[in-house]
């Protein structure tokens, strides 16, 4: 099984908060019946965008999943997750108010991305009122997103500095727990 970062510019109709918790409910749902399943939901604040991970077996079938949930899709991507594991994501462990987009530049490697990560991690010290969560690097290396708990954006851009990456974009979040 592989991990799949999708995508989703919400429609109208879906943006309300009990609404996309039923969606998300349906998505777990159709997720489970294929063998697959939802790893976490995070949700723009203005219910503007989604961010769903799902562990399936392939990018297609991601696709039919959401179909299923009646959730437009704009991105599916085959992601690796750094910083902490499916199960942990899963289980709610950590809190995330904020993710970041970043397109990663032309010509990155797997192997460059992971040793300046691990390289450059150890600069989040220098910004002690964010916490690093994790990240989903797509594995086609066109862009990554990661995830924060922080006092507000200013320290979000603080931190991506301190550990040298950029910032494409960035969204407050919240999560809809994933039905277990």
């Amino acid at each position: 099984m592989a991990l799949f970062l999708a995508e989703s510019v919400l429609p109208q109709n879906l943006r309300e908060r009990a609404t996309l918790e039923q969606k998300v409910a349906a998505l777990a749902e159709a997720a489970l019946s294929v063998q697959s399943s939802l790893v976490e939901a995070q949700i723009s604040n203005d219910l503007t965008r989604a961010f769903f991970v799902l562990e399936s077996s392939t990018q297609a079938l991601i696709r039919e999943i959401l179909s299923r949930a009646e959730i437009p899709v704009t991105l599916v991507k085959a992601v690796r997750l750094v910083g902490a594991d499916s199960e942990q994501v899963r289980n709610n462990v950590a809190k995330v108010r904020y993710l970041v987009e970043w397109n990663l530049p032309e010509g990155l490697t797997m192997e460059q991305y992971l040793a300046r990560k691990k390289a450059n991690s150890v600069h989040y010290a220098e910004v002690p009122a964010i916490t690093f969560q994790r990240t989903y690097v797509c594995e086609d290396l066109t862009k990554c997103v990661c995830f924060y708990d922080s006092p507000d954006e200013e320290t979000v851009y603080e931190a991506r500095n301190a550990v040298s990456a950029p910032v494409d974009a960035i969204t407050e979040t919240f999560r809809i727990p994933t039905p277990k």
